[in-house]
Protein backbone atom coordinates (compact mmCIF):
# COMPACT_ATOMS: atom_id res chain seq x y z
CA UNK A 1 0.00 0.00 0.00
CA UNK A 2 1.41 2.93 -1.32
CA UNK A 3 -0.84 5.01 1.12
CA UNK A 4 -4.21 4.94 2.64
CA UNK A 5 -7.28 8.08 2.05
CA UNK A 6 -10.73 6.87 4.15
CA UNK A 7 -13.49 6.86 1.29
CA UNK A 8 -15.49 9.43 3.29
CA UNK A 9 -12.34 11.93 2.34
CA UNK A 10 -11.95 14.40 -0.19
CA UNK A 11 -8.69 14.71 -2.36
CA UNK A 12 -8.53 17.57 -4.90
CA UNK A 13 -6.76 17.00 -8.38
CA UNK A 14 -2.56 18.07 -8.18
CA UNK A 15 -1.90 16.46 -4.65
CA UNK A 16 1.34 15.01 -3.31
CA UNK A 17 1.00 12.01 -0.83
CA UNK A 18 3.58 9.99 0.58
CA UNK A 19 4.02 7.08 1.23
CA UNK A 20 2.54 5.11 4.05
CA UNK A 21 0.34 7.97 5.23
CA UNK A 22 -3.12 7.70 6.38
CA UNK A 23 -5.98 9.61 5.70
CA UNK A 24 -9.03 9.23 8.00
CA UNK A 25 -12.68 9.85 8.03
CA UNK A 26 -14.46 13.19 6.69
CA UNK A 27 -10.71 14.91 6.14
CA UNK A 28 -10.63 17.31 2.55
CA UNK A 29 -7.50 18.27 0.97
CA UNK A 30 -7.58 20.99 -1.03
CA UNK A 31 -5.69 21.52 -4.52
CA UNK A 32 -2.06 21.36 -4.74
CA UNK A 33 -0.85 20.24 -1.42
CA UNK A 34 1.82 18.34 -0.63
CA UNK A 35 1.88 15.89 2.35
CA UNK A 36 5.39 13.92 3.05
CA UNK A 37 5.64 10.25 3.98
CA UNK A 38 4.55 8.48 7.20
CA UNK A 39 1.98 10.82 7.75
CA UNK A 40 -1.30 10.52 10.29
CA UNK A 41 -4.10 13.26 9.12
CA UNK A 42 -7.17 11.91 12.10
CA UNK A 43 -10.81 12.87 11.12
CA UNK A 44 -12.58 15.94 10.06
CA UNK A 45 -9.11 17.78 9.41
CA UNK A 46 -9.38 20.68 6.79
CA UNK A 47 -5.94 21.51 4.71
CA UNK A 48 -6.21 24.46 2.49
CA UNK A 49 -4.88 25.20 -1.29
CA UNK A 50 -1.27 24.78 -1.46
CA UNK A 51 -0.24 23.60 2.37
CA UNK A 52 2.93 22.05 2.29
CA UNK A 53 3.40 19.48 4.78
CA UNK A 54 6.34 17.27 5.85
CA UNK A 55 7.59 13.25 6.49
CA UNK A 56 6.19 11.99 9.84
CA UNK A 57 3.95 14.17 11.07
CA UNK A 58 0.90 13.88 12.89
CA UNK A 59 -2.20 16.26 12.92
CA UNK A 60 -5.25 14.83 15.10
CA UNK A 61 -8.93 15.51 14.57
CA UNK A 62 -10.43 18.75 13.79
CA UNK A 63 -7.61 20.66 13.00
CA UNK A 64 -7.81 23.42 10.28
CA UNK A 65 -4.63 24.16 8.34
CA UNK A 66 -5.20 27.46 5.77
CA UNK A 67 -3.70 28.16 2.61
CA UNK A 68 -0.04 29.85 3.90
CA UNK A 69 1.53 27.15 6.34
CA UNK A 70 4.07 25.31 6.03
CA UNK A 71 4.38 22.07 8.44
CA UNK A 72 8.27 20.69 8.56
CA UNK A 73 8.93 17.45 9.11
CA UNK A 74 8.22 15.26 12.61
CA UNK A 75 5.44 17.99 13.58
CA UNK A 76 2.80 16.98 16.11
CA UNK A 77 -0.43 19.14 15.53
CA UNK A 78 -3.03 18.34 18.58
CA UNK A 79 -6.38 18.41 18.16
CA UNK A 80 -8.89 21.24 16.86
CA UNK A 81 -5.93 23.45 16.48
CA UNK A 82 -6.85 26.64 14.32
CA UNK A 83 -4.05 27.83 11.56
CA UNK A 84 -5.52 31.54 10.48
CA UNK A 85 -3.90 32.75 7.23
CA UNK A 86 -5.43 36.83 7.52
CA UNK A 87 -4.35 39.55 9.94
CA UNK A 88 -7.39 41.40 9.66
CA UNK A 89 -10.56 39.04 8.08
CA UNK A 90 -13.57 41.10 6.46
CA UNK A 91 -16.15 39.00 4.78
CA UNK A 92 -17.00 41.51 2.93
CA UNK A 93 -13.14 42.14 1.12
CA UNK A 94 -11.22 39.69 -1.01
CA UNK A 95 -8.07 39.18 0.85
CA UNK A 96 -6.76 36.05 -0.75
CA UNK A 97 -4.11 37.50 -2.26
CA UNK A 98 -3.23 38.95 0.96
CA UNK A 99 -2.74 35.57 3.07
CA UNK A 100 0.41 35.33 5.67
CA UNK A 101 2.70 32.83 5.67
CA UNK A 102 3.64 30.72 8.71
CA UNK A 103 6.33 28.49 9.14
CA UNK A 104 6.42 25.70 11.79
CA UNK A 105 9.57 24.37 12.20
CA UNK A 106 11.09 20.39 12.78
CA UNK A 107 9.72 18.33 15.67
CA UNK A 108 7.79 20.98 16.94
CA UNK A 109 4.50 20.43 19.15
CA UNK A 110 1.59 22.40 19.44
CA UNK A 111 -1.22 21.36 21.72
CA UNK A 112 -5.10 20.63 21.88
CA UNK A 113 -6.99 23.69 20.88
CA UNK A 114 -4.86 26.65 20.42
CA UNK A 115 -5.17 29.40 17.48
CA UNK A 116 -1.99 29.99 15.77
CA UNK A 117 -2.02 33.66 14.58
CA UNK A 118 -0.86 34.02 11.06
CA UNK A 119 2.63 35.26 9.75
CA UNK A 120 4.09 34.06 13.10
CA UNK A 121 7.17 30.68 13.00
CA UNK A 122 7.05 28.13 15.57
CA UNK A 123 10.66 27.23 16.39
CA UNK A 124 12.42 24.24 16.03
CA UNK A 125 11.40 21.53 18.47
CA UNK A 126 9.35 23.96 20.47
CA UNK A 127 6.53 23.29 22.79
CA UNK A 128 2.75 24.94 22.73
CA UNK A 129 1.11 23.85 25.30
CA UNK A 130 -2.71 22.91 24.80
CA UNK A 131 -5.60 26.00 24.58
CA UNK A 132 -2.55 28.65 23.90
CA UNK A 133 -3.07 31.72 21.44
CA UNK A 134 0.11 32.01 19.09
CA UNK A 135 0.28 36.15 18.58
CA UNK A 136 4.08 36.24 17.80
CA UNK A 137 7.38 34.31 16.92
CA UNK A 138 8.48 30.95 18.96
CA UNK A 139 11.69 30.57 19.16
CA UNK A 140 13.80 26.88 18.72
CA UNK A 141 13.51 25.14 21.32
CA UNK A 142 11.10 27.42 23.13
CA UNK A 143 8.12 25.80 25.77
CA UNK A 144 5.21 27.99 26.63
CA UNK A 145 1.28 28.04 26.60
CA UNK A 146 -1.09 30.60 27.63
CA UNK A 147 -3.52 33.09 26.26
CA UNK A 148 -1.44 34.92 24.80
CA UNK A 149 1.12 32.66 24.27
CA UNK A 150 4.20 32.96 27.30
CA UNK A 151 7.61 31.07 27.08
CA UNK A 152 7.92 29.39 30.26
CA UNK A 153 11.62 28.05 29.47
CA UNK A 154 13.22 25.63 27.21
CA UNK A 155 12.32 21.83 25.88
CA UNK A 156 14.76 19.60 24.74
CA UNK A 157 14.57 17.61 21.24
CA UNK A 158 13.51 14.72 23.53
CA UNK A 159 11.30 16.65 25.48
CA UNK A 160 12.83 17.41 28.80
CA UNK A 161 11.46 21.30 30.33
CA UNK A 162 13.92 23.66 31.76
CA UNK A 163 11.87 26.37 33.26
CA UNK A 164 12.80 29.71 33.88
CA UNK A 165 12.44 31.91 36.93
Amino acid sequence: MKYFIHDTSIVERNCKIGKGTKIWHWTHISKNVSIGRNCVLGQNVFIGESVRIGDNVKIQNNVSIYKGVILSNNVFVGPSVVFTNVLIPRSFINQKKKFSKTFVKEGCTIGANSTIICGNNIGKYSFVGAGSLVSKSIGDYEFGFGMPYRKKGKISRLGKISYEN
